[in-house]
């Protein structure tokens, strides 16, 4: 069984290749805040084992072997989140850091009978898709709310769950998933939105809108 570490390891080169089109170390290194040596050093080691491959200055990327138990953990950590939420009442802001300790110990029994408890669900608390059992991941059909042009609205399905202070701030906007929202408004200068959330007009940035993703809904008049 592969140790805490390297499980960190192959689920963030995961999420970095989803992101990037090149995986370097010195970016796995900020990922992570390891040093760069000591970030190469365990490449270097789980390209021996057969879980990445590695070629110096050009980037790290997952075997069919590394995907496999990258998408084992990651359906672990997203099965946890839902439980935090749905079971013992956590916010969606709380639930990463405690889901990234228990992921790391988590039997397969254990793994089933939350899942089996949870309704099988296929989505977490933000709206990632859960690895299904067998390791497969549907492909994701979203937009980030910031590719909305004025007259367009779309549904939340899914939002980044990289910064709790992100997520807060959303709940505060009453942007959870389901919610509709309709774009009123592009500000050329800096590229923030004037939307429709529920009955009121809201203001949000271009940072905030890269972090909320949509299903596209039909046009409508503004």
């Amino acid at each position: 069984m592969p140790s805490e570490q390297v499980e960190n390891y192959i689920k963030n080169i995961f999420k970095l290749q989803e992101q990037e089109k090149r995986v370097t170390t010195s970016l796995l290194s900020d990922r992570l805040q390891i040093s760069a040596p000591s970030v190469s050093e365990m490449v270097r080691k789980l390209a021996d084992e057969g879980t990445v491959s590695y070629t110096p200055y050009k980037g790290v990327e997952l075997t069919d072997e590394g995907r496999k138990q990258a998408l084992k953990i990651i359906r672990r950590h997203r099965l946890w989140e839902l439980f935090l939420v749905e079971v013992l009442k956590y916010q969606w802001d709380e639930i990463d850091e405690e889901a990234e300790r228990l992921e790391h110990f988590m039997s397969e029994r254990l793994e089933n009978r939350i899942d089996e408890a949870l309704g099988f669900p296929r989505r977490d608390p933000h709206g990632d898709l859960i690895p299904t059992r067998e390791g497969v991941l549907e492909d994701r059909n979203h937009i980030s709310l910031s590719e909305l042009e004025p007259g367009s609205e779309g549904i939340v399905a899914r939002v980044s769950d990289e910064n709790p202070e992100v997520l807060q701030y959303m709940s505060k906007l009453g942007i959870v998933l389901g919610t509709i929202v309709q774009i009123k408004e592009r500000i050329e200068f800096d590229g923030s939105l004037r939307a429709e959330i529920g009955s009121r007009d809201q203001f949000i940035s271009a940072k905030l809108a890269q972090n909320i993703f949509v299903e596209v809904k039909e046009s409508i008049s503004v």
